[in-house]
């Protein structure tokens, strides 16, 4: 397990509930557990369909960030949902999440975003950056996300200069400014 360095209280380690890797244990970290927990035994989705942590790495104004997605939901081999988990506020994380879904994948940009804080969420469309849905009930559940998986709509990114300025809002959004000392 890495060294953690935080102003978050740690109370030891936890087990993944997806992989079983070793994690600091975190009041976020059990929140995001939570997550994952919700969408395999209430979803229906099956732990591979699952990927945690993924990240997206971006430099801006000597500034690097490491952007982590806390769920990509995968169907029928694409990924078609991120979940993003953060305390407070939800609409404060909207914009981040919209690039972060547009970004991640090399190939399409994902369709669907949540941003959630365990309590609530907000089901974000990608392309048109709307809200969807609202509350943890607006999460869809696997039956109900491969009945849209056909409507969906996985954009091919054309425009290298457009996919820059997400990385670039991603980047300003994610950096932990809390920990530089600003």
């Amino acid at each position: 397990m890495a060294e953690h360095h935080s102003h978050h209280l740690v109370y030891g380690t936890l087990n993944d509930y997806l992989t079983g890797e070793e994690l600091v244990d975190t009041d976020d970290e059990r929140i995001r557990q939570g997550l994952s927990k919700l969408m395999v035994e209430e979803r229906g989705y099956r732990k591979e369909e699952l990927q945690p942590r993924l990240s997206i790495e971006t430099l801006f104004t000597r500034h690097f960030v490491t952007s982590v997605i806390d769920l990509t939901v995968r169907l029928e081999d694409r990924q078609f949902m991120i979940i993003r988990y953060g305390p407070g506020s939800l609409v404060s994380r909207e914009r981040s999440a919209i690039a972060a879904a547009r970004v991640l994948n090399p190939t399409y940009q994902i369709p669907l975003a949540v941003v959630t804080n365990g309590q609530d969420a907000l089901l974000l469309d990608t392309a048109s950056g709307k809200t969807i849905g609202e509350g943890l009930a607006a999460i869809p559940d696997r039956q109900a996300a491969l009945d849209m998986l056909p409507s969906l709509l996985f954009l091919p990114f054309v425009d290298e200069e457009k996919r820059q300025r997400e990385k670039r809002i991603l980047n300003a959004f994610d950096l932990e400014r809390c920990c530089l000392g600003i």
